[in-house]
């Protein structure tokens, strides 16, 4: 017969533990801060007491970076395990949920978040008043399986059994747009070469990948085309939209817009992309999560969207 755990000699801290394993993860005690929304002399304590509970010293410090000692290395994956169990048990939860009201958050591109998302949540608020939303507007890919997000808009269908992946958007197709009197200052070119040997385009800090994507369409722009950056894409949408230059977006927020147009009307479009919408398979029992995923299905695509499909992601 297995004997029982004695609970009063336990007196583990889990916020001491998870300070420890995020500030492993994000390299200092600042980022960890940042990560767990903290101040970063309690995140500093927090650690400290972990050490001084153990008896063990957990990082050394080199140069302007904290570093696992040997003993932290055999900790953290041990937290590690523990953190995922947790994600586990809050996800496992979370799905036997049968009440309505209550939190989802939903992650979701900057473009989608800021567009297409706003009248989508104030009909699903309308008819469904108890139901909390929470937008992850991020182009980072959010983790389901660590509860950075309930649900998932992406262009790319997921990998992993334990996700609930459904296509609602077969093709979107992303074009360049600018403001007409953008494209009138460049003589409203008809030609991909003169269309790229005149005009610049709004990127992102990563100039190359967007200079070798428009180059694949046919769209030769130099490496100083790009004279206007940032990392932000609705800022790159606000910037276009005041005629600083071209931005590439998706049709369905491009073409309603009525401060720009397409840049050139007869180009296929510079990348193609489907839509998919995404849970974890522990949450698909959730009746609240199930009651957003099902209205997030009809109604962010309306019209001319294909044969809705689920699947398990594979």
């Amino acid at each position: 017969m297995q004997k029982c755990m004695d609970w009063r000699k336990s007196s583990f801290d889990w916020n001491r533990a998870r300070a420890f394993l995020v500030t492993a993860e994000e390299g200092s005690f600042s980022a960890a801060a940042r990560a767990l929304g903290m101040a970063q002399p309690t995140l500093g304590r927090q650690v400290a007491a972990l050490e001084e509970e153990l008896g063990v010293s957990l990082f050394e410090r080199v140069g302007n970076k904290l570093v696992l000692t040997a003993t932290g290395l055999d900790l953290v994956e041990q937290v590690r395990a523990m953190a995922e169990a947790s994600m586990r048990f809050s996800r496992i939860a979370a799905g036997q949920a049968h009440a309505l009201d209550g939190l989802v958050r939903v992650a979701a591109s900057e473009a989608i978040s800021a567009h297409l998302l706003p009248p989508i949540v104030a009909a699903l608020r309308a008819a469904h008043p108890g139901i909390q939303v929470e937008i992850v507007a991020s182009n980072a890919t959010s983790d389901l399986r660590r509860r950075e997000a309930d649900i998932a808009i992406r262009h790319v269908r997921p990998h992993g059994d334990d996700l609930v992946a459904r296509l609602i958007r077969e093709t979107s197709i992303a074009h360049l747009y600018a403001s007409p009197s953008y494209l009138a200052s460049i003589g409203n070119p008809r030609t991909a070469e003169t269309l790229a040997g005149r005009g610049h385009v709004v990127g992102f800090d990563d100039r190359d990948t967007l200079e070798r994507l428009l180059r694949s369409r046919g769209l030769p722009f130099r490496p100083d085309s790009f004279p206007v950056r940032t990392e932000n894409h609705l800022v790159q949408w606000e910037l276009a939209k005041r005629g600083l230059g071209m931005c590439v977006m998706m049709s369905e927020i491009g073409d309603p817009e009525p401060l720009v147009r397409r840049a050139l009307p007869s180009h296929p479009g510079v990348f193609e992309f489907s839509t998919w919408l995404i849970c974890h398979r522990e949450l698909a029992t959730s009746r609240r999560l199930r009651t957003v995923f099902d209205f997030l299905v009809a109604t962010l695509f309306p019209a001319g969207k294909p044969r809705a499909r689920a699947a398990g992601a594979r």
